[in-house]
């Protein structure tokens, strides 16, 4: 009998077959831990901004909170003196997040309320099912509300 070199059609198809059960065992649970990962690095987002909040108020008590994202951050930072317009508190990348896409899968919207100088913020994802499914919303109060595939509202779960 003549030695066989090589893979057979058989062996190799059996070998594809593998390697697509495996694909498909392990694609779906990657893109939970992505969306997982993209929800944590929201709240984690907004934490920052609240605590920014707090920092700006102190710093300058006769404007309150600030009036949008782009107060908080500044260009050229450590070069800066800060100032109610640009505070130095988050970096640039998190306050132009106010669109997708923004950043690590989510979008913010930063809202000031009439009257009470309050502020609310809206975590929402960029690809809702895809790059998060929860929206978040938080306010001076600095607790953190979810809802999934729904509008956040400051009456949610909190985190």
């Amino acid at each position: 009998m003549k030695k066989q070199k090589g893979f057979s059609l058989i062996e190799l198809l059996i070998v594809v077959a593998i390697i697509l059960i495996i694909a498909a065992i392990a694609i779906p649970n990657l893109l939970r831990a992505r969306i997982s990962a993209n929800e944590s690095s929201a709240v984690g987002n907004l934490r920052t901004i609240n605590t920014a909040e707090v920092a700006y108020q102190t710093a300058f008590p006769s404007v309150g909170y600030s009036t949008n994202l782009a107060d908080l951050s500044g260009a050229g930072c450590p070069l800066l003196v800060p100032l109610s317009t640009s505070a130095c508190l988050i970096d640039i990348t998190l306050a132009a997040a106010t669109a997708a896409p923004g950043k690590s899968g989510y979008h913010y919207t930063y809202l000031v309320a009439a009257g009470n100088g309050d502020y609310s913020n809206v975590a929402t994802p960029d690809t809702p099912g895809s790059s998060g499914v929860k929206q978040f919303i938080t306010d001076s109060s600095g607790v953190i509300h979810y809802k999934s595939g729904a509008a956040a509202a400051l009456t949610d779960p909190a985190i």
